[in-house]
């Protein structure tokens, strides 16, 4: 059967709106949207496991999506491509030629004309905190960023499902810190696709102070100062690693970063402990248990608390409680409570009305029966903006039935949407489980290498020259590489190296290994040349060819006056 293209993002659009809207810490989210893809990694997962949840879907958003993509394949089907919006295109942090770089570019949304100094600022610190602090740190010589400013007519973003005048036409379905879309894709096409291999990751920036965003193929974000950069790092490793999540109640798992059979382990090479095995030899399960979840996205009010039970086996030994809020700035106006005892909430410092994650570990056990978590609104004033957003209580063994351990690689049990368990590689190592981690774990880094090097070449160029030594004449190769390894300008903590082996005409020239300059006697330099390059860090362990390449060069003239 044919399924209209707009029936298919209304449908992932309608699963994200009933689940979370985006890339939550503990809600599961579309990872890619159904759009057809444009950028250079731009990939475009199947989905079909969206059409399952329009039944119990918003019908007002069902209906006001149904209604906009139906509009944009009728027009798409008679007007022409549109054309760009204007772009004034500003490096923001770059390492190489956009020939043979990745290039993330920040769009402008929601800015106004003389809010241009303010994108750039918004742009360059989030440019700033996934690569040069954390994150993509050790990357970050594989990498460029950009910012393209377009003004808009209205400042910020849409909430209510009605995007303001803007290029690309940020909303927010509510007012729920949750998703960010765009009414405009088609304008966001023509931007990235202006600019060529400028243009590898597109992200469309939103002149929003609050959490918010969305993946696919824009990376949606806000400004916001907190939350902005810890979307972006969790959106982009979806985008770059091509891996699911890793948080519980999802849909999507898979990738490196997820294992369904206790005999296929993607991160085998990571585990810390390979002796710790099961009765039939394969490596053993982290013992834990996800005794409720719920995403209530409930305004709260100061009459009526928000509780929910659940039953627990009393099987365990610790467990956790974990929450995500908005709305709520001080500790005074909120009381949280398991069976009637204070959890001790405090607000995230300068938190303000925007959402932030709390989890609560325990070292004692839950007894067995049912139990009570409550959210007691204590401040009437703040009801229309208090808000739980989602909320989990986890069980775990004992230490050695679950190590807790930050730092240790084994199989951690992942809870999907439907109570399925998929297994991740560390207990809360990687922001591809909470989005508040500031890097990715092993697994996912040594992802993220493979991927970004497969359609780059360690030669940026070999440049040719001459040289004159004593009576005769020189022929000069010199080789300008990927700032990696000892060539790197900011030194990292992880080894690298560089291992490089010439031939002339099919014969090693193995004087000139591991160098990046050969000098040959001008009257025996013509020839092809051909140079291996093999680059190796301890950030990835798997073999792979992208860690790998070979560069060719002929020479086809003697020096002048040779």
């Amino acid at each position: 059967m044919i399924i209209p293209l707009s029936l298919v993002l209304l449908a992932a659009d309608l699963f994200i709106s009933r689940a979370c809207g985006c890339h939550d810490l503990y809600e599961p989210y579309a990872q890619d949207s159904l759009h057809q893809p444009f950028g250079r990694f731009m990939k475009n997962p199947s989905h079909d496991a969206v059409f399952e949840n329009i039944a119990d879907t918003d019908q007002s958003i069902a209906q006001h999506r149904l209604s906009l993509e139906t509009t944009k394949d009728v027009d798409a089907a008679l007007e022409p491509e549109v054309p760009p919006p204007p772009l004034d295109v500003v490096p923001l942090i770059i390492s190489g030629p956009s020939t043979n770089r990745v290039d993330f570019v920040f769009f402008s949304d929601g800015y106004l004309p003389e809010e241009r100094a303010k994108f750039l600022s918004d742009a360059l610190r989030l440019a700033e905190d996934v690569s040069k602090n954390q994150t993509f740190n050790t990357v970050q010589p594989l990498l460029n960023f950009w910012a393209a400013f377009s003004p808009s007519r209205e400042s910020g973003i849409g909430v209510g499902g009605l995007p303001k005048d803007t290029p690309f036409g940020l909303f927010r379905y509510g007012t729920e810190l949750r998703g960010v879309y765009y009414a405009h894709p088609e304008v966001g096409k023509a931007a990235c696709d202006s600019l060529g291999t400028q243009c590898d990751y597109p992200i469309l920036l939103g002149n929003d102070p609050l959490y918010g965003g969305l993946g696919g193929d824009f990376t949606v974000i806000t400004a916001s100062t907190l939350n902005g950069a810890l979307v972006l790092r969790h959106e982009l490793g979806h985008s770059i690693l091509e891996v699911g999540e890793e948080y519980d109640g999802g849909f999507g798992y898979y990738g490196a970063n997820a294992a369904h059979d206790l005999k296929i382990i993607p991160w085998r090479q990571w585990l810390s402990d390979a002796t710790r095995v099961d009765t039939s030899g394969a490596p053993r399960v982290e013992r834990s248990v996800m005794a409720m979840q719920a995403y209530p996205w409930t305004l709260l009010n100061a009459t009526d608390p928000w509780s929910i039970k659940f039953e627990s086996s009393g099987t365990y030994s610790r467990y956790s409680v974990q929450f995500s809020l908005s709305g709520i700035p001080n500790k005074k106006d909120l009381r949280v409570t398991l069976d009637g005892d204070e959890l001790g909430w405090l607000p995230r410092e300068k938190i303000g009305m925007d959402r932030w994650f709390y989890n609560f570990h325990s070292p004692k056990k839950l007894a067995a029966g049912k139990h009570v978590l409550s959210f007691n609104l204590l401040n009437g004033k703040k009801e229309g903006a208090a808000q739980l957003c989602s909320t989990e209580v986890l069980e775990y063994g004992t230490e050695d039935e679950f190590i807790s351990t930050p730092g240790f690689y084994s199989l951690y049990p992942t809870f999907s949407d439907l109570n399925q368990t998929s297994y991740r590689p560390t207990n809360e190592d990687c922001l591809m489980r909470s989005v508040t981690v500031p890097n990715l774990c092993k697994v996912c880094l040594e992802t993220l290498w493979i991927n970004l090097l497969k359609d780059l070449d360690f030669v940026d160029n070999i440049k040719e020259s001459c040289k004159q030594n004593h009576a005769s004449t020189l022929k000069v190769l010199e080789l300008d590489l990927l700032p990696v390894a000892d060539l790197r300008k900011i030194p990292i903590a992880h080894k690298e190296t560089y291992t490089i082996t010439w031939e002339k005409d099919g014969r090693p020239l193995s004087q000139f290994t591991n160098k990046t300059r050969a000098e040959i006697e001008d009257d025996q330099s013509l020839g092809e040349y051909t140079i291996h390059v093999k680059f190796s860090t301890e950030e990835v362990r798997l073999e792979s060819p992208s860690l790998q390449g070979d560069w060719h060069h002929k020479v086809t003239a003697l020096c002048q006056g040779s």
